[in-house]
This record gives structure tokens, sequence and C-alpha cells, in this order.
């Protein structure tokens, strides 16, 4: 039965909220990957297939550039969103401001997916302040489907008042499943039509002054809108105490009142637009109430947006946690203090057993920084923000900040030791598609600066981490692949070479090439190609998987230093065995073995 002729389906909350925007008339759609977003766009992909949907559907270079390709598809009269996690805001921060103040014409919805915990993130920054900063109004879904709901509400408010709209699941939002009811896809028959007004689309400094005042009003506006106002979810309490929650926590909060037979006694309230917070229902709860607890993830944007301070409880004031997920277990025991009634029992969880993350068996990226490590033991290595920040393990990587940082700290070693006239070995890793993300820039200035240090591109042709999504080397129908030997020439670099860091000798003999070159010309720059595993739509050798000799010595070079989990060392014989389950067959670990121990299925 095809998507479209099902009537119910169980949705991931990134599926539901896809969903949404698919049916409320988005035509235009970019996205970065980053969790928890990334299934964002590719639902998205799904229901325009699905419902044959004429769209415009991409997987931009990052996320900069997907908001710019939307927000101007948005000028134009059409509906259209942009998707990224919370950091990758930041990174779209420019654009979105100016987008505040010129306003849109078709809706246009920016989701910015936050990482309370963080899971996967390297902060656990609150996109609502981002809205507050860039003025924009911002909507918390509890659920998947009212991440689906919200989705209509946001073109409609966005179209309503000629702003952008922020959109802020969190993970919790992003990753739950619900069991929705499919509905129609409207067909908005728009067409593209940009009206130029130079006035407004090109407005100089001193109109800009005009649009912000213009901003400004808007805000007071949506601040009074009826369809984003705060639920009363049980109005007959007449409590002089109030819960006040949103986003995920406001259905902990429902369940919590239930399980403390506290429904018919405290007054519960849920903010969907936690900025504006509306006017009128920020002076009805202070009036009415005399102590209001605020429970939100992840900073106290609601509670600091009640003026009478004496009353709110939350963040600020030190009753609510002000870092990390606020879980249910957690939200009870608040809510339980809060009214003065004991909370269950928090059952123990027996601690669990297991190993730290690390790349999978058979990852070229571990081959990449085995090699890195033998050809320079004791240099330094920047590294960035994907798959591969777990070379951390292998001692490989010293550091990391965020997307592209990698070259622009490699060059900011080599000039911090210049001035001691010290030269250490730099090795810096990134990602391909982080290189296309961000690394270009910084790899331009490395070179117009002078600095010296060798740049391995760990090229497996997809974005990993986040699900195997494409990167331009791969090109798309409409479209031709990006070649980053090119560009890495392109820039001006004089030695760039391609290896497969499977073949650990030749890759190991190209990284110390790449370093001596970098000690007396300058950048050098390394393309370690070879595809990721789990990517099942790439190409790959198949090798047997090898097997362990009697002479092993039980060194655990290979299991310490290499760490592949396909390496097993067996306590009881004092050797290492090989785990055929995972083994992916790289024989790699044939030449990482000191004493050959490790060889191949036919010399076994």
């Amino acid at each position: 039965m095809a998507l479209s002729e099902q009537k119910r389906m169980l949705l991931q909350g990134n599926e539901a909220l896809a969903r949404g925007l698919v049916e409320n008339g988005c035509v235009v759609a970019a996205s970065y990957p980053g969790t928890p977003a990334s299934e964002i766009l590719s639902a998205i992909q799904k229901w325009q297939a699905a419902e044959k949907v004429p769209m415009h559907v991409e997987w931009a270079v990052n996320e900069k550039v997907a908001l710019e390709i939307a927000y101007t598809a948005s000028q134009t009269g059409l509906r259209a969103m942009t998707a990224m996690k919370q950091v990758g805001l930041n990174v779209a921060s420019d654009p979105l401001m100016s987008a505040a103040y010129l306003g849109v014409v078709g809706g246009f919805v920016v989701v910015s997916a936050d990482d309370p915990g963080p899971h996967s993130s390297q902060t656990e920054q609150d996109s609502r302040l981002m809205a507050m900063l860039a003025k924009i109004p911002v909507l918390d879904p509890a659920s998947p489907a009212h991440a689906r709901e919200l989705a209509a509400v946001a073109f409609e408010l966005s179209e309503a008042f000629r702003v952008p709209v922020m959109l802020r699941p969190t993970t919790r939002v992003c990753h739950a499943c619900q069991d929705l009811e499919l509905k129609p896809v409207q067909d908005l028959a728009r067409v593209a039509d940009f009206q130029k007004d130079p006035a407004r689309w090109t407005a100089t400094p001193k109109f800009r002054y005009q649009l912000h005042l213009q901003l400004n009003q808007k805000l007071a506006d949506i601040a009074a809108y009826p369809p984003t106002a705060p639920i009363c979810h049980n109005p007959h309490v007449t409590s002089r105490k109030a819960v006040v929650a949103s986003g995920p926590v406001a259905s902990y909060v429902k369940e919590t009142l239930d399980d403390l037979g506290l429904w018919d006694s405290l007054s519960f309230y849920q903010v969907v637009q936690p900025y504006p917070l509306h006017t009128e229902f920020s002076a009805q709860v202070l009036e009415k109430h005399d102590e209001i607890l605020v429970l939100e993830e992840t900073t106290g944007v609601i509670e600091m947006q009640f003026r009478e301070r004496n009353k709110v409880r939350g963040k600020l004031s030190g009753a609510v946690p002000e870092a990390g997920e606020l879980l249910p277990e957690t939200v009870e025991r608040i809510v339980a203090g809060f009214a003065g009634v004991p909370a269950s029992p928090v059952p123990q969880v027996a601690q669990q057993g297991g190993r730290r993350p690390t790349l999978c068996p058979g990852c070229p990226h571990r081959a990449s920084f085995y090699a890195i490590k033998k050809a320079a033991p004791k240099g330094i290595y920047p590294s960035d923000i994907g798959c591969y920040t777990l070379g951390v393990n292998l001692g490989a990587v010293d550091t990391f900040i965020c997307m592209g940082a990698a070259v622009s700290q490699a060059a900011g070693f080599y000039h911090s030791y210049r001035i001691g006239n010290q030269y250490p070995d730099i090795v810096a890793t990134i990602g391909d598609s982080t290189f296309f993300h961000a690394g270009i820039p910084p790899l331009i200035d490395a070179l117009a600066q002078g600095a010296r240090f060798v740049l391995v591109i760990l090229d497996n042709t997809t974005t990993a981490m986040t699900g195997n999504q494409p990167t331009p080397a791969q090109g798309t129908p409409s479209g031709q692949p990006v070649e980053i030997e090119q560009i890495v020439k392109g820039c001006g670099v004089r030695f760039c070479k391609t290896g497969d860091p499977l073949d650990l000798p030749g890759f190991t003999a190209l990284v110390k090439e790449a370093v001596a070159f970098s000690h007396s010309e300058g950048v050098a720059v390394l393309i370690a190609k070879s595809p990721c595993l789990v990517d099942r739509s790439q190409p790959r050798k198949k090798r047997p998987q090898p097997v362990v000799a009697e002479k092993c010595t039980g060194c655990q070079v290979c299991t310490k230093r290499f760490e592949c989990p396909a390496l097993v060392f067996d306590e009881s014989t004092g050797k290492v065995a090989v785990d055929s389950m995972i083994c992916s067959g790289c024989g790699v670990c044939l030449d990482v073995c000191p004493v050959g121990a490790i060889v191949s299925r036919e010399e076994g």
C-alpha cells in the first residue's frame, strides 16, 4: 500500500514534523544533517515521493546556505522551511538575524532541534535564546503529534505577521514515536513571484532601523495571537499555586499531576509559544497565583519573562536544575516538593557494564588515525566534529571545537609554536562533509598566512555520523559532483595526494611524506579515501576475515592501540581472537600485529 493511501501510521517525531510541513504547503526545504534533526529532511523526501508533490528538497553544504536558499523561496511567496540542530543554528545565525528584520512573504519555518542532555552535541544551548536574539517567535512542541500540529500553526503565524517562525523540537520529541492519522496534502497552487522592493529587500542601515521598530511591533502583536496562547489543562482548579511548562516537559507534568493525585489541586498551564510569552497570560497567572513553578528545557526562557520575580520558582531561582534533561522522575520530584507531598521512590537502576564508544569494526578512519600516530608519534592532532572525534580513543585527536575548527586550530598551533622557533609535527583531521561545510575558508586563510601543517581529509563519501546523508562529492541528478581534490588544488595547495587508509603501510608512508613537506614547504593535504562501511550505497572491497595464529603473544597492540572491536583478548588463553560476527574483513590488523600473528584466512 502506498504511504499516501494509509490512514494512520506510527511516525517518529521528525517524520511527523516533516509530514506537517508537507501537508501545509511547504515546497522548498533545505537542511544540513545534525542529530536530533537529521531525519526531518529525509522524511520530507519520503512524503514528497509518496504524495508526488512538486518540491525542491536539498541537503545543503551547511546550515547558513540551507537557510538562505529556503528564505529566498519565502521571498518569492512560497512556503519554505530549513532544519538543523541547535549548534547548526549558530552557523545560520547571520542570515537569520536579517531575515527577521526583512520579514517574509510565503510562510518560513526554521526548525532548530535542541539536544538537552546533551546526547550528541558539543553544547546543550537553548535555541529559544537565539529566537529572542533574532526577535522571532518560537513554538515548543510537546510530542510528535504536537510537532505536526505546530507545523501548520507556524506557517499561519509566519504569514499572518510576515516574520520567520522557529519550531523547536527537542531530542525526546524528535525521536519519540506516535500513531498518527495522515491528513491530505494542501496544494496552495502558488508560483514563485518575486516582487522587487529595494527599500525592503536591500534596505540600508537607516531603513533597517525602521524595520527594527516594525519587528518590535510584530512581537507585541504576536504576544496576543490566539492560536499560540498558553493552555490551562485544568481550569476548574482554584489553587494559589500553579505549574507552567513547555515542550516534552509539559507531557511529563501532566502524568506527574495524575500520579501524585494533584490534578485537582495544582493549576497547570502549557506554554506553546515560549517567546514572546503572551502578555495577558503572564499578567493573569501572576494575579491568580502566589507561587508559580516553571519547568522548561534548557534555559529559563519563560521564567525570565515573568516580571514579578518573587512569585516564580524555576532555573533562575535554583528550584530547577540549570543543565541537563528534565527527565520524568526529576519533574516528579520537583513538583512533589513544590506541592509539599512525598514523591514516589525512584527505582534503582543496576549499573550496566559495556565499552566506551568506538569506531565501527573496519572503519577506514581507524586505519587513518593509526597511520598518523605511526608517522608522527609526537605530533599535535587537532580534529573536528563527526564520527572521527572517536579518534581520541586512539590518541590521535587532541582538540575539537566546532565544524571546520581543525584547520584553523592547526594554523593556530603552527603560528604559536613558530614564535618560539619550535616546529612540531601538526596533523589535523576533518571529515569530507565537514570540509565542505566549514573547512575551506580556514584552509585558504592558512595558505595566505603561510602556516605549515598536514591536513588529512577523511573522505568516506558520506555524512556518516548522522545517517549517511549525501555530500557534494556525490552530485545530484540535476547537478554535478564536486571533487575535494580539485577544491584543495584550487586553493593553492601544492601537496595534495589521495590514498587508501586500508593500505596501512602505503598510507603511513604518505603521511610521513606529507609531514616532511609541511616542515619545508607549507600546508600538505592528504585525502584518505575509503567508503563508510555502514553506507550500503557505496561499493567496497570484499576481503576474507583474518584468523589469529598460535604465535600470538598477547601483547594487545591490536586491541589497545588499534582498538578494533572485532579483536577480543581472551583472558583464559592469553591470546587475541577474531569476533567473526562483527569483523568486516578490512584486513588492516594484519599490518598492525607486531609479530605477524594475524593472518588472512587463506594463509591460516
